[in-house]
Order: structure tokens, then sequence, then C-alpha cells
């Protein structure tokens, strides 16, 4: 079995939901879940905002920088922990990068 394939996240990339993967609300636990073939993954509210974010035009960076001023919080640590966020996602499959 080969090993998974690891992209490089950056303030500079751009991300979208790929075809098949979309946000889903699930009535029964009353959570959103981002659901792609065979596999789910439930996702709290920040998560939710991330994804809902990510729209294949603007850069991290850019939705950090509109994030950091909605929330009142420092870019730096929102630009980390998006880019983590990205990156974990990506890795399972669940983003794909634009640029």
């Amino acid at each position: 079995m080969s090993e998974p394939q690891t992209v490089t996240i950056t303030a500079a990339t751009v991300i979208k939901l790929p075809r098949g993967v979309r946000l889903h609300e699930d009535p029964v636990r009353k959570q959103m879940v981002l659901l792609a073939p065979e596999r789910a993954l439930a996702l709290d509210e920040i998560a939710v905002v991330i994804v809902k974010a990510l729209d294949g035009v603007r850069s991290l960076d850019q939705i950090a920088d509109g994030f950091a001023q909605d929330f009142g919080a420092p870019k730096d640590q929102v630009l980390a922990d998006m880019i983590s966020f990205a990156q974990e996602f990506a890795n399972r499959r669940m983003l794909e990068i634009v640029s």
C-alpha cells in the first residue's frame, strides 16, 4: 500500500471543496458534517465557518484577515490555525488545492 500524498499548505494557498464533498446538516445529531464518498467528518462551529469560507478564490491569508477582523483575534494565530486545519483536511482528501 502506498503512503498517502501530503501537500504543503501556505498562507498563499487557495482551497475549495472537491467534487463530491459537501457540507450537510445531520438532522439526527443536529450537527454539521463534511460528507465525502464513503466517509463523513463531524465539524464543530469553527470548522463550519472555515469550510464555508473556502471559496476557491481567496487565499488562506485573505480569509484569515477577514476572520481576524470579524472575531477580534490576532491574524497570525488565525492563519496558523487555518493552515493546520487545511493541512489535516487536505491530507484526508476532503479539500482541494486550487493554487
